[in-house]
């Protein structure tokens, strides 16, 4: 028997893509919304509304020029990836694998405007705590077994105190960096952005897994920058330092690798919870 659920979830991750990709072409710049666009502010056809389809159908650019970036068909394509994956690993328990996508979509939506803006935005991550919370408490043992909502709500608690004590330490770096070199650094490793994404990490995880998402938050972050750098070097043969690198992308990271493989990660440490 055909497991129709996986194509369709497919589907709807290409139209969620296209969702994804239209809010983070307007909510770094304004609340109100307004019909899928080319960079210079020409309306796309409803053919183009898709990234995917307008790459196929020849409708990349506007009659100007403009063109859409790669990264509108690459999210359709991501998100709709991980749906299917979400379905196949989810089909007894619908209510279960929608929730999850949600989550992804929201994790690409807060990737995509932390890259391309270096900001993490109030509107989108408070409505996600609030989904993520929500979700936990009506599906409860049924996103992760053995987990209550309380762990749900001690993961929130414990990403906001950690990555706050983080974006503390980095104000008093900067502090004390500044004075040092006696000109002002205005950029910070850690913002608040980043403290609300690890607080919705928590939410999205519980206290236990969250744990394992810092560790691999950690771990790529220091990797990223390490290939950051060595490339910097490469191609203009030096760095500028205090140069501060965006780390939204590899809190997303971990937390969408505990999200989906939860399992996998804990065996691999040899964890059981």
């Amino acid at each position: 028997m055909v497991n129709w659920f996986v194509p369709l979830a497919a589907l709807l991750g290409l139209i969620v893509g296209g969702v994804v990709n239209w809010l983070a072409d307007y909510l770094p710049y304004t609340a109100r919304l307004g019909l899928p666009s080319y960079p210079d502010g020409t309306a796309r056809p409803r053919s183009a509304w898709l990234g995917l389809s307008a790459f196929l159908l020849g409708r990349r650019c506007s009659p100007s020029g403009a063109a859409l970036s790669l990264r509108h068909p690459l999210t359709e394509i991501g998100v709709a990836a991980l749906f299917a994956y979400i379905a196949s690993e989810s089909a007894q328990d619908a209510l279960r694998a929608f929730f999850l996508m949600g989550n992804v979509a929201i994790l690409a939506l807060i990737t995509i405007i932390d890259l391309e803006h270096r900001m993490i935005l109030y509107l989108v991550i408070v409505p996600s705590c609030l989904y993520a919370l929500l979700g936990a408490a009506l599906l409860n043992e049924r996103l992760v077994p053995n987990l209550r909502f309380s762990d749900y709500l001690l993961g929130g608690a414990v990403g906001f105190g950690l990555f706050f004590v983080m974006y503390l330490g980095g104000l008093l770096f900067n502090y004390i960096a500044s004075n040092a070199r006696g000109a002002p650094i205005t950029e910070s490793a850690f913002g608040d952005g980043d403290v609300l994404l690890a607080t919705l990490a928590g939410f999205m995880l519980g206290w236990q897994a969250l744990i394992y998402a810092v560790m691999i938050a950690v771990f790529a972050g220091g990797l990223g920058a390490f290939l950051y750098l060595s490339l910097r070097m490469l191609i203009r043969g030096r760095y500028e330092w205090f140069t501060a690198l965006p780390y939204g992308q590899y809190i997303v990271l971990g937390t969408l690798i505990m999200l989906l493989w939860r399992a996998e990660v804990l065996a691999f440490f040899g964890v059981r919870f």
